[in-house]
């Protein structure tokens, strides 16, 4: 079902009033029914992959969106897997959930086949070299949020629409619908620091990983 402006706007952790004055700037898709914005949850996901906050009014309405939600506990609970093989987006998926199933519980083809679904429809890659394969299909059945942070033993064509491979994948899994968009614009959020994507280019282990993140939230969230 599509959502209405207050639905989204509670998704998203930000006012009303912002999600109108995007809508206003053409900056957030959406359709007019009897005439009321309605928008689409797989569009809405997809623009929080692609949107760049470049105004400064508008970043500071996001991140405070953002605060509210703990990047830091989802890897925590997620983990980080190096080296991971693959010479392909299929390859590198596929692998993926072989390892992630085993500490997360579930079925590995079920999962890899739901995550490329998702990339058919459109690549998850960010700029910079990262992308968050991610699907809805599938509600992650625990009472948290994790996101499993996997480096490719080599980094590898994505679809990314800088056309730069991909060093790093964030793979999210979430409990609901909110928890799941703001896993997702944070982590959008995180990948567009410049100094973040050199320190993930050198395949940091999980503990400086944690480390990092902790500072830069305590950073956006003040």
């Amino acid at each position: 079902m599509d959502l209405k402006l207050e639905e989204v706007s509670e998704l998203l952790n930000v006012s009303e009033a912002t999600i109108r004055r995007w809508l206003a700037d053409g900056k957030i898709p959406a359709y007019q029914l009897n005439e009321q914005y309605r928008f689409s949850r797989h569009e809405i996901e997809d623009w929080l992959v692609s949107h760049e906050f470049v105004d400064d009014e508008e970043n500071k309405h996001t991140q405070g969106g953002l605060k509210h939600f703990a990047l830091f506990r989802a890897i925590h609970k997620g983990g980080v897997y190096h080296n991971v093989p693959g010479s392909n987006k299929e390859e590198i998926i596929k692998n993926s959930a072989k390892l992630l199933a085993k500490d997360h519980n579930f079925d590995p083809d079920i999962m890899a086949d739901l995550l490329l679904d998702r990339e058919n429809l459109m690549s998850t890659a960010l700029n910079n070299g990262l992308a968050v394969p991610h699907t809805r299909e599938i509600t992650f059945n625990k009472h948290y949020d994790a996101v499993a942070i996997v480096f490719p033993k080599e980094p590898i064509e994505y679809g990314a629409l800088d056309n730069e491979p991909v060093h790093t994948l964030f793979f999210l899994f979430a409990c609901d619908d909110k928890r799941h968009l703001n896993l997702l614009a944070k982590a959008a959020h995180f990948s567009r620091d410049q100094r973040t994507v050199d320190f993930l280019k050198s395949k940091p282990t999980k503990n400086d990983i944690l480390k990092y993140i902790r500072s830069w939230e305590s950073q956006i969230n003040s």
